[in-house]
């Protein structure tokens, strides 16, 4: 069964400002300060977006006129909230989660979800992995509330109106609601006090009703919330990152810095997720390693596979030349490492002689991963022919080791040169009109005479792309495959057809050698 853990913060607009403004902060540590709040405008009206414990304390709340909150607390202070920041902050926030779950959705505007299915073994068990979670972002000035359960509703519920931390056992979230109020189940405002009319003011008072009197009375939307944080509906959250089984965690009692200890972190992380791959029998064609800084930063190193692959030591060798990128800032407290594109990956059977073989496109696979984490991502790739007639098309790019379309192959009656411009560059020609190949051509500020000719060939645009009536005359390419006297090789074309009293133009579009 999914277990859900939500992350509440109650003051996270004030805790975001805070952080921001933090030199005025410090400023006020050691002396009283005032009660606080944000202040936004909503249709001309100035009202607070977020109050602090102690403005809270004295009565206001948020959605209240800034003039009446002022008239009761004068020396409330205040300043203009900044909902786009606080937005980004909770965004930076999911990423920082990632040190405990692979899966993060955040919950506007204030809250967040994790999927922890599977890995709270990690910190030994639900309630000290909730506790470490709680304790780090308090000690970050983020003072939050969580919970979890089977469903994402429920564990939104207990964090919202629950005392404490909530661990919910599986198949106790209808119990542990039961006593909560309406507005637990996240029900419009309007709804919910539609329902608090009637006098049902808990979620097990309405829970007790009729489906099908709920429905008709108040619509099918209660229904669903209630069938969603029980369970009896499924809830997709959309996670900041796609949920991944395929993590591995490690935590360090004093924080590592230096690039050996990072190095040996490398290979200790890799070896502990290859030996799951393995026995699942499957493989990964690229890994994600987060470096979890004190400060709540991550640096995020990156390398892929051109073949699924759970060699654990090659993989850590790949990671070895990226070490030198990360900034370990004042020390690194926990390593993740992540899995992608994972598929079944099968034991290869080998020959019965001393003298093993592999086959070829594993023998290369190394060396291609060796240049494609050391040059990009996209620098390696192979050449594969495209079913197109013209010679810009003609060519598409693939991974190296990706297994051949069915497009055909290079047609051998019409050879193409081993190098295509990407551009055709203009050329200065002396040529016999109409239809014959040049005899000297300058390119580049050198003059070429031809000795060996072979055309034209000509293309045309493919007129199936667009309307007949846009094909032009002008487009007309007669293609010529010339050698000059030093023995160079050139394709190079006409643009037009002949046309009396006008110089034709002339281009080089590749070499043959």
């Amino acid at each position: 069964m999914a277990r859900i853990l939500c992350v509440w913060s109650p003051t996270w607009a004030i805790a975001n400002w805070r952080r921001r403004n933090s030199s005025a902060s410090r400023a006020e540590k050691g002396r009283s300060s005032p009660p606080f709040a944000l202040v936004a405008t909503e249709v001309g009206v100035r009202r607070l977006f977020a109050v602090d414990e102690q403005a809270a304390a004295m009565g206001l709340f948020v959605g209240q006129k800034a003039t009446d909150a002022k008239a009761l607390v004068p020396e409330l202070a205040t300043d203009e909230a900044d909902p786009a920041a606080d937005r980004a902050a909770l965004g930076a926030l999911c990423d920082w989660c990632v040190r405990f779950s692979p899966a993060v959705a955040p919950d506007p505007p204030d809250g967040l979800f994790l999927d922890i299915t599977g890995i709270a073994h990690l910190w030994g068990g639900e309630r000290p992995m909730v506790r470490d979670l709680v304790a780090r972002l308090a000690a970050g000035g983020i003072p939050v509330r969580a919970a979890a359960a089977g469903t994402a509703g429920a564990a939104w519920a207990l964090a919202r109106h629950a005392s404490g931390a909530t661990i919910a056992a599986e198949g106790k979230e209808a119990e542990l609601l039961a006593p909560l109020p309406l507005a637990a189940l996240r029900l419009p405002p309007e709804a919910a006090a539609q329902v608090a009319r009637l006098g049902l003011t808990t979620i097990g008072r309405l829970a007790e009703l009729p489906r099908d009197e709920i429905t008709r009375r108040f619509g099918p939307d209660i229904v669903g919330r209630l069938d969603q944080a029980l369970g009896r509906a499924k809830e997709a959250l959309v996670f900041q990152r796609p949920p991944n089984p395929w993590f591995a965690r490690l935590a360090f009692a004093e924080p590592i810095s230096v690039p050996e200890d990072l190095a040996r972190v490398a290979a200790d992380i890799t070896a502990l997720l290859c030996a799951r791959l393995e026995v699942a029998g499957r493989g990964a064609t690229r890994f994600e390693l987060g470096f979890h800084r004190l400060d709540g930063r991550v640096e995020h190193l990156a390398i892929g596979l051109a073949l699924p692959g759970r060699e654990a030591a090659r993989i850590a060798r790949l990671f070895h030349p990226l070490l030198e990128k990360v900034d370990p800032g004042f020390g690194i407290e926990v390593t993740t490492l992540t899995a992608q594109g994972v598929e079944p990956l099968l034991p290869r059977q080998q020959w019965l002689d001393e003298d093993p073989h592999a086959a070829p496109e594993e023998g290369i696979a190394p060396l291609i991963d060796r240049l494609a984490n050391r040059l990009g991502e996209g620098s390696v790739w192979r050449d594969q022919a495209f079913a197109s007639h013209a010679p810009e098309r003609a060519v598409v790019r693939r991974p190296p080791l990706a297994p051949a379309a069915e497009q055909g192959g290079w047609d051998v009656e019409r050879p193409r040169p081993l190098r295509l411009f990407r551009r055709p560059e203009p050329i200065e020609t002396v040529a016999p009109v109409p239809d014959d190949p040049p005899l000297l051509f300058r390119w580049r500020g050198s003059a070429h005479r031809v000795r060996r000719a072979e055309g034209p060939e000509r293309l045309a645009q493919e007129w199936w792309r667009r309307p007949l009536e846009e094909a032009e005359p002008g487009k007309i390419r007669d293609y010529y495959r010339v050698e000059d006297e030093a023995g160079g090789r050139f394709w190079l074309f006409r643009e037009g057809l002949y046309e009396v009293g006008k110089s034709a133009r002339w281009w080089l579009h590749g070499l043959f050698g």
